[in-house]
C-alpha cells in the first residue's frame, strides 16, 4: 500500500486545473501528464471530460497513446470522467469512423447521449460506496449503454427522460463517471479513486 502515491492528470486538454485541484485537496501527489516521462511517475491516472476525439489524436501525437494503453493493461488505476469515460471504454457508439481510444473498460458507451451543449443538466444522484447523495454535473455527457460481466454499476440517472441509464462504472482498477465530479467542491469521488490507488 502506497501512503501518498503520486496521481496524474492527463493535461493535454480538458478539465484538468480542477482535477488537479481535488486531487491536491485530498494529500496526494497531483502531476500534470503531457509525455510518457510524467506518466512513469505515476501510480494513478484521472482522464478528464474534455473532446474524446481530440484528446487521443493529441495522446497520438506526444506519442503517449500507446504507453497509456500498456500502463492500463498492467492494471494502473485509471478514472475516467465523461470524455475519459469514452477513452477508457471498449465500444463506442456515434464515435467518429477513426476514434481511437486506450480501453481497458467492458462497456459499451454512447457519446453525447444527452445531447448537445445546451442540454446540459446538473442533478443529485445515489453513488455506490460514497455516502449520500452526489451532485453530478452531465456536460454533452456519454451514458453506458452496455456493460460486461465484470462491470459493476456505480450510479444510474435518478430520473427524467433518462431516468435507469448507467452513469458510473467499475471494473477492477478502472473507474469512469459520464458526468463531472471535479466541478464544485465536493471530492468524495475522487477520494474513493484515491482509496483505490493506495491500494495497489
Amino acid at each position: 500500500m502506497n501512503p501518498t502515491p503520486t496521481i496524474g492528470v492527463f493535461a493535454l486538454q480538458g478539465d484538468v486545473r480542477e482535477h488537479l485541484r481535488a486531487l491536491g485537496s485530498l494529500g496526494v501527489r497531483a502531476l500534470g501528464v503531457r509525455r510518457p516521462e510524467e506518466l512513469e511517475q505515476c501510480d494513478g491516472l484521472v482522464l478528464p471530460g474534455g473532446e474524446s476525439t481530440t484528446m487521443a489524436k493529441l495522446a497520438k501525437t506526444f506519442e503517449l497513446l500507446d504507453p497509456l494503453r500498456k500502463r492500463v493493461e498492467a492494471g494502473m488505476p485509471a478514472f475516467g470522467t465523461c470524455a475519459g469515460m469514452i477513452l477508457l471504454a471498449d465500444r463506442i457508439i456515434d464515435g467518429t469512423s477513426d476514434q481511437e481510444t486506450i480501453g481497458g473498460l467492458d462497456i459499451t458507451v454512447r457519446r453525447n447521449a444527452f445531447g448537445r451543449q445546451v442540454d446540459s443538466f446538473e442533478g443529485s444522484l445515489e453513488f455506490a460506496g460514497v455516502e449520500g447523495p452526489v451532485h453530478a454535473v452531465f456536460i454533452r455527457a456519454p451514458w453506458v449503454e452496455q456493460v460486461g460481466p465484470d462491470v459493476d454499476v456505480l450510479a444510474r440517472v435518478p430520473g427524467g427522460e433518462a431516468a435507469g441509464r448507467i452513469v458510473a462504472v467499475q471494473q477492477g482498477n478502472l473507474m469512469a463517471t459520464s458526468f463531472h465530479p471535479e466541478v464544485g467542491n465536493d471530492a468524495r469521488i475522487h477520494e474513493r479513486f484515491v482509496d483505490l490507488v493506495k491500494q495497489q
